[in-house]
Formats: structure tokens, sequence, C-alpha cells
């Protein structure tokens, strides 16, 4: 049933974890709950297919915009066909070995039309995608972090690691992530529908590499805090090898808040087989910040990644109960 008044809906993150949520909000967009969707998505990612075309091109590496793109499309014969083309990574021998095709697309178009924008529009056209898809900023970037006990000689040793790639295999516990530069300009439509979206989902997602970054671009981060948007934050199913190696679900909202300490977040979601003995913990923890924890069972059991039915059965709780 369509809701009365509009409901503008914006997720932040990137990779797999992004495109689940967007899987889950478009059956939103679908039945009119939502009837504006924008993904902002995390370019900083310096390996593979992308990375290849960021340092030949000087691009912002495509492939999470392209995995967002994909996770609109329709659930018709033309949407599905075209999130397989665009998902289509090339094999052999030769130079397009591990190449995507949507990367190529994307690429080709922000050559055309030297706009990044533009071209992510007209590629989600293309695609019938349903709704739209935006960088986080409008020029590439690097992430570090501040990374303790990766020198098992020295465990008390931080070092700094540059790179997404780096960053998210690094040995050790990451303690901080920043961005180089330090303040890259956001994307101006990024900020706009931030600014006039009546929810905003982060996560679930890499937590240091695809979820939090959002938070450390200048323009992203004053607009969280001066938007009238309900904030919801997803959490992971499991602690991610590597990245969160050890972290349970309070764990993941403490990195948040260290990050930003004066983050507003509306209510936290996580999964309800996830949690075990850490609800009551988790409970403390997101009461003692003003916010609400709806726990459902957004994934299936013996799955590792959320479920985009389920997933958007609880947001869709969220909205109503709002």
């Amino acid at each position: 049933m369509a809701r009365e008044t509009a409901q503008a809906a914006v997720a932040l993150g990137g990779g797999h974890g992004l495109a689940a949520t967007l899987s889950a909000l478009r059956r939103l967009h679908d039945d009119l709950t939502i009837d504006d969707l924008t993904a902002i998505v995390t370019v900083a990612d310096n390996g593979g297919s992308s990375g290849r075309l960021r340092g030949e091109f000087g691009v912002l590496p495509p492939g999470d915009l392209r995995m967002a793109l994909a996770a609109l499309c329709g659930d018709d014969e033309w949407g599905r066909t075209w999130a397989d083309v665009v998902q289509h990574r090339f094999a052999g021998d030769g130079e397009m070995n591990g190449h995507v095709v949507g990367n190529l697309l994307i690429v080709s178009l922000w050559e055309l039309m030297g706009d990044h924008v533009r071209a992510l529009d007209w590629v989600g056209r293309l695609l019938g995608a349903h709704g739209r898809v935006l960088p986080m900023a409008t020029t590439p970037m690097d992430i570090t972090a501040r990374v303790r006990g990766g020198d098992p000689d020295d465990p008390t040793r931080v070092e700094v690691v540059q790179g997404q790639v780096e960053v998210a295999t690094a040995a050790g516990q990451i303690e901080s992530v920043a961005l180089v530069p330090e303040d890259p300009q956001a994307c101006p439509e990024a900020v706009e529908a931030i600014l006039a979206a009546e929810w905003v989902v982060l996560g679930p997602g890499s937590w240091f590499t695809s979820v939090i970054p959002h938070l450390m671009v200048p323009g992203l981060r004053r607009a969280l805090a001066e938007t009238s948007a309900r904030l919801v934050v997803v959490l992971n199913l499991e602690a991610q090898p590597g990245e969160t190696t050890g972290f349970g679900p309070e764990d993941h909202l403490a990195a948040l808040y260290e990050h930003v300490p004066d983050l507003t977040v509306h209510t936290v979601l996580a999964d309800a087989t996830s949690l075990g003995d850490d609800r009551e913990q988790l409970e403390k923890v997101v009461a003692d910040r003003g916010a609400r924890l709806v726990v459902a069972d957004v994934c299936v059991a013996g799955e590792p990644h959320h479920d985009p039915d389920r997933l958007a059965d609880a947001f869709r709780r969220i909205v109503d109960e709002a």
C-alpha cells in the first residue's frame, strides 16, 4: 500500500553489503513504500579490474558503482539480463582477463561525457535501474588505517597501512581509518540526496573500508548532521576475517561512534540468529545512544549474507512503525 507522504531513502556503502541493502530497498521502491531511492557509493577501491582502470585512466574505481547499479535492476527479463551483462567478468589469458563489462561501460561514458553523475545516470537508464547511483566523492581517494599487532615480534606496534585492499587484508587489529586526501569533495548530488531524504541506511558491509569511509568525507558528514532523515544502521551478520576479527555487534557500533562521536542513529537493525548472547549488551549500547534496536530474521539459516526479501520486510517494518 502506498504511503500518503513521499518517502525518500538513501543507502551508503559499497560492495556486496550495499548491494544487499539496495536489493531490499528496491522491493520497497517497487511497492511504493519508498518513492525515491539513491545509492551513495564508496570510491576508494584499488584492486582488481577497478584498480587497473583507476591506475590506467585516473578515474574513480567503477566496481562498487557497477554492483550498486546491478542491484537496482528489476526482476523482469530486461533487468535480469542487463544485471548479468554488467556483472560479466572476462576470462582468458589476455589483457582483458578479470575486467568486468560494467566497469568498462561506466569508464567509457565517463570519458565521453566528462561528468561522473551524468554518465552513471545514463547507465541507470540503460539498465532500467529502480533508483539512482552516485559516488560519495568526485575524485579518487585512498583509505589509510592504523593497525596494531601486525608484527608478531612487537604486538604493541602500530603501523599505518594505505589502500583499500591493503587495509582489508592487513594483519592485526584496525584501530581507526582515514582518507587521503583528508577532505575529498563530496559529490554535490549525494549531499542533496541526504538532505532531502526521510531515511538513510548505513551498512552492512566491510566496516572499515566500505561503511565508515562515508563518515570521513566532510561534506557527507555535515549532511548527515543536518538532515532530518532517520539513520538506520544495519549490522553485519558476523565479524569479517582480517578487517573486524573478534568484533561483536556492539564493537561495530563502537567503531562508528569512535570515528563520529556525535553521530545520531535512529534505528539499529540486527539479525536475530547472529546476536546469540550479545543481545542484552547490544540493547544497552543502543539505548545509551538514544536509538532503537530492531531484531529480525534477515538471513536464511546457514547463509552468510542478508536475504533481500527478509531484509526488505525488516525495512518495511521500520518505516511503518516510525
